[in-house]
């Protein structure tokens, strides 16, 4: 099955807004085992729209668009759709119902102007949107099947997954091949050399395919495998998996595609432990992080921002005369940093940073890219320094921040294997 996607939006055209609605819609249409030939991207112009879709229903199976179906006079979706197709606008009652009710239960009144997203296609089915008021639709175009979106991106996901993704299963077929997938993590090493390590998995592994997709600061290595046998593709891919992290040791954060923080905050709760967060230079980045993680409150006691090295000493009880002697960036300060903010937030371990993260206020001792990382452990307290050669604000404090945690992670590992052991 072919298929291909479509996002609509001037927008999107001149590139002031990310199409992440394409990349999603392709990853789970991949992960069905639909090979998608296309993404196109096309601004607010009927003759344009009504042309783009005239070639796909040619050409494809398949077809998700995404964006254009709002109340206003550029939202042209629907029009070019129905024109495409050789029929009118019909005014659909169940659409209009739909987004009627969507406005009474917020106590609002609906514009008059929200009618117009109740027109739809002749013959177009409605789909229900469960969260705004564009309702969804499709509809069949020669010989392809569109599915036609609103463009919110939390709309899209909603109604991909409760509908669409489903109705594509369904036109697939049970007969389709099976189309799997598995994503490690990993950080600590150039793309470069990743790709080379795994130069062998094509001929040691034939059914399965190696991609790599770098997301500063880590690089997630995936794994494809497609055929007809649900159990013999999962064999595969767990056997290639483990040749991969037999590769790249532990270097390899997650096996299951999760983030850092995701990964910290399971190997807390194993642990029984709690952690407290003192950033400097992060700004506050490692604890937005953790957070991020539901539940995280289990185990993520307390995060303090000591900027300024007045808060370093009052808040965390770093020692002026280190900061006289060695600087805000050094390893005793980082040191000092993380046992304070383990010791006020009562947390098994404190992690610290401090660090110039630039393009400003390096020197040939510390350069832009410096980083010292403190960590506080039942056992003692260590400080490390790294260096990293970027000059972008944004990428050293997101390395600063995904070492700090990869150094918290191989100590709950390290303590893990201690248990185990014992």
């Amino acid at each position: 099955m072919i298929a291909e996607i479509v996002a609509t939006g001037e927008e999107l055209r001149l590139g002031s807004v990310v199409d992440t609605n394409s990349a999603y819609i392709a990853r789970e249409l991949t992960d069905l085992g639909i090979h998608v030939t296309r993404h196109s991207c096309v601004g607010d112009d009927m003759d344009t729209l009504v042309s783009l879709f005239i070639e796909i229903s040619n050409r494809a199976d398949v077809a998700v668009v995404t964006g254009g179906l709002g109340p206003t006079e550029d939202d042209l979706t629907a029009a070019a759709a129905a024109t495409a197709a050789g029929v009118e606008l019909k005014l659909d009652l169940r659409a209009l119902e739909a987004i009627e009710n969507f406005f009474k239960a917020r106590k609002r009144s609906m514009p008059s102007s929200n009618r117009k997203q109740a027109m739809l296609p002749k013959g177009a089915e409605c789909i229900i949107n469960p969260i705004g008021t564009a309702p969804a639709f499709l509809m069949k175009m020669g010989r392809c099947r569109f599915f036609f979106l609103p463009g919110a991106p939390l709309e899209v996901k909603r109604i991909m997954s409760d509908v669409i993704l489903p109705k594509i299963a369904d036109l697939w077929g049970k007969d389709r091949s099976v189309f799997l997938t598995k994503t490690l993590c990993v950080f600590g090493i150039t793309e470069a050399e990743t790709g080379e390590r795994l130069e062998a998995v094509g001929g040691k592994f034939p059914g399965v395919r190696v991609g790599l997709r770098a997301v500063f600061p880590i690089i997630q290595i995936k794994l494809y495998a497609k055929g007809t046998d649900d159990t013999a593709l999962q064999r595969q891919l767990e056997d290639a998996s483990g040749w991969v992290l037999n590769k790249f040791g532990n270097k390899v954060f997650s096996v299951d595609g999760n983030a850092m923080e995701v990964e910290i905050g399971n190997l807390l709760r194993q642990n029984k432990a709690t952690l407290g967060v003192a950033e400097s230079c992060t700004g506050g980045l490692i604890s937005d992080w953790i957070t991020n993680v539901s539940g995280s409150s289990d185990y993520f006691l307390l995060s303090a921002v000591t900027y300024s090295n007045d808060a370093k000493v009052r808040i965390l009880g770093v020692s002026a005369d280190t900061i006289e002697k060695y600087g805000a960036v050094h390893e005793e300060t980082a040191k000092q940093m993380a046992a304070g903010v383990r010791r006020i937030s009562g947390a098994t371990y404190g992690l610290s940073t401090s660090g110039i993260a630039g393009p400003t206020g390096g020197t040939p001792e510390k350069p832009v890219g410096t980083v010292c990382i403190g960590l506080a452990t039942p056992e003692g307290v260590r400080g490390m320094q790294y260096n990293f050669p970027y000059q972008e604000r944004w990428r050293n404090k997101s390395i600063f921040a995904i070492t700090a945690l990869d150094l918290l992670r191989r100590e709950l590992l390290m303590k893990q294997d201690k248990v185990h052991i014992s």
